[in-house]
């Protein structure tokens, strides 16, 4: 090891202020990405998540039922409850603060983690309410309890002054925090209102006793002013909105609750609402303790197994053998449902919470909601009798086309097999097959060697391809680039596109961590989401996450995808002998095939990011896109001024 990495290390320098610095809020400033996923439109409006979360909470609990949420001129936002209200006594541990201060300046500070105070919540790492103080340059906190107000302000994670008795509140309770997210941060970006309005009304939706209202003092135009959120009938009442009239194949959707404590003895409950319908793609929108889980998870994979189960038993009942062929795909495909659970303790992948990960949640909604599913289907035969047909017709149309591409994958690697094109796998299915589409130059040897022969293919692209955005129909169809790429994914483009007849499962783009190769995977992006959308949103498109710099010490390597991962390691040490040798990849091409496969193919160690698009605000999705990659440089030139203060190495 270094001698100055040793000095850096020793005890001496490990005093209070060291602890200080680790417990204090400064991280979140430094890095507020690793906490609330990045510093863009969408990290801003997941600040008021945070909160909101935590008066759903207590809502969930039964100490609230009426939450307040405004929004102000000056673009702060104020979120109020007539919970308990956050204790502003003495922190045992902290005697000279009180408790409120402690949970809102200190990271992993709350009342969640004993499973005393809440037996289910959305907050779980007591960090929400500290992070949003910590990128807020003005939060302000009133407390009402035994019949007096407390007040104390913040200002970018550090206090004010001390919490202060500000007046008498006999007949008033709860926890009101004002906050307004600070501009060295999140640039330009600010809170729409209607983007804001739908999100609390989701949540209204989510929890059947309690009463949002809605104020703001923006006027965008389409949103109300003001508005109160109230649903008796949750779920059912949810999906029936969003599905608006669409026409259905049950009279009422397969809805309902079950309580986990009457049940199976344990803390919790999941509440359900799903139809199928032939007008409209399908969806799933789940939640856990009342918070999104975009990328689904346990209890999703738990609905999803009893629902499958119990149309296939229902399907042997009536002697439907076809009904065997049925997968959750064919589920999915016209499906539209809501799901969700609340469950004690549950473990998120990720401090935004998109994907739930307890394994007890699987078992806890698929038992739930099977027993109901069956007799669901059992008293109501004419719809039972109805999705039944529409799941068997969706499941022998993909069997056909599966057919259909097998023996067409035989006939296409005759057709693609160019120089330096397509290097294709030797599976005759489409099943957990990936194609790695890759720069000319770093789709040598390395590559070949280091995938997987009978699951992953490789195109290399010679140069860039071509912008499609603004670019001709007629110059996009000659594009050999294009034309290529089209014919080794074996589908069309725009409206000839279909997601079934994809020859591979996974759809990679593997380029160098430089900016040239950022820009490639910039217009490869682009070309998908405007010529093959419905890729993206049934989620096959993926970036791999080829690392920067490899650290050795003795027997012991590590790989770390940028500077910050490779300090952490420098910092602490490899835990070999010896030296830390750093080597920087600066390309892929540099890589060899050990190298590669255990940091971009293998799936066991490998790192990918799924390409998604915020299905809250597609429209943003579409400006975004057309100010980036349009043929207006200075809309280019505006957002880099607008995004350069969050830059601080540019690495050319």
């Amino acid at each position: 090891m270094p001698n100055d990495l040793l000095a850096e290390t020793q005890p001496t320098d490990y005093d209070a202020s060291s602890i200080e610095v680790l417990e204090g809020l400064e991280p979140v400033r430094k890095r507020p990405g690793m906490y609330i996923g990045g510093t863009d439109e969408r990290a801003l409006h997941h600040m008021v998540a945070e909160i909101l979360d935590n008066s759903m909470d207590e809502a969930v609990a039964g100490h609230a039922n009426r939450i307040e949420v405004e929004l102000h001129e000056d673009y702060s936002l104020t979120v109020r409850d007539n919970g308990r209200g956050i204790p502003v006594d003495p922190h045992p541990k902290f005697p000279d603060k009180s408790a409120l201060e402690v949970i809102l300046c200190t990271l992993h500070a709350g009342g969640k983690f004993s499973g005393k105070a809440y037996q289910t919540s959305g907050g779980l790492h007591g960090v929400g309410a500290s992070v949003v103080n910590a990128l807020s340059d003005l939060m302000v906190v009133q407390v009402a309890r035994n019949k007096e107000l407390y007040e104390q302000r913040f200002s970018r994670g550090i206090p004010q002054g001390k919490v202060e008795k500000v007046g008498a509140a006999p007949n008033r309770r709860g926890t009101t925090v004002t906050f307004h997210a600070d501009e060295q941060i999140f640039g330009s970006h600010r809170f729409k209102p209607a983007r804001l309005f739908k999100s609390i009304r989701s949540k209204a939706y989510l929890f059947s006793g309690v009463e949002i209202r809605w104020k703001t003092h923006i006027d965008d135009g389409e949103t109300p002013t003001e508005a109160t959120f109230h649903f008796p009938g949750g779920l059912a009442d949810y999906l029936k909105e969003t599905m608006d009239k669409a026409t259905t194949y049950a009279e009422q959707p397969f809805a309902g609750t079950v309580d986990f404590q009457e049940r199976f003895n344990t803390p919790g409950k999941v509440e359900w609402a799903i139809n199928w319908t032939p007008s409209r793609d399908g969806f799933i929108q789940s939640y856990c303790n009342t918070v999104p889980t975009p990328e689904g998870g346990t209890h999703v994979s738990g609905f999803w197994a009893a629902v499958l189960k119990g149309i296939k038993a229902y399907g042997e009942l009536v002697n439907n053998k076809k009904a065997a062929q049925i997968t959750r795909d064919d589920l999915i495909t016209g499906g539209c449902a809501l799901v969700s659970c609340f469950i004690s303790e549950p473990e998120f992948v990720g401090q935004t919470k998109d994907r739930l990960a307890t394994v007890e949640a699987q078992r806890l909604v698929e038992n739930a909601v099977r027993d109901h599913f069956d007799n669901w289907l059992a008293a109501d035969t004419k719809s039972a009798g109805a999705i039944l047909d529409f799941l068997v017709l969706r499941a022998e149309e993909r069997l056909r086309r599966r057919q259909e591409k097998e023996t067409a994958r035989k006939t296409a690697t005759k057709k693609l097999r160019l120089p330096g094109k397509l290097v294709d796998c030797s599976a005759t299915n489409r099943e957990g097959t990936e194609l790695f589409i890759v720069e000319g130059d770093s789709a040598g040897g390395s590559a070949k060697m280091a995938r997987d022969r009978k699951k992953q293919a490789l195109l290399p692209l010679r140069g860039k391809i071509l912008n499609v955005l603004g670019a001709a129909s007629s110059k996009i169809g000659t594009n050999q680039e294009i034309n290529d790429l089209t014919q080794a994914l074996g589908v069309g483009l725009g409206t000839k596109f279909n997601v079934d007849d994809l020859r591979y499962d996974k759809i990679i783009i593997m380029t160098d961590a430089d900016v040239d190769g950022a820009h490639i995977a910039a217009l490869l992006m682009t070309f998908f989401y405007t010529q093959m959308r419905p890729m993206i949103d049934a989620g096959h498109l993926y970036m791999a996450c080829p690392p920067l710099f490899r650290l050795t010490q003795g027997a012991k390597r590590v790989y770390c995808v940028d500077e910050a991962e490779k300090n952490e390691w420098l910092e602490k040490g490899l835990g070999g002998k010896g030296k830390i040798d750093v080597s920087r990849f600066k390309g892929l091409g540099e890589m060899d095939a050990k190298d590669l496969k255990e940091t971009t193919m293998d799936p066991n160690s490998r790192k990918l990011i799924r390409v998604t698009i915020d299905e809250d605000e597609p429209g943003e999705t579409d400006a975004l896109v057309g100010d980036l990659m349009g043929k207006k440089p200075e809309k280019r030139f505006q957002y880099i001024q607008e995004n350069a203060r969050f830059v601080e190495e540019l690495d050319v």
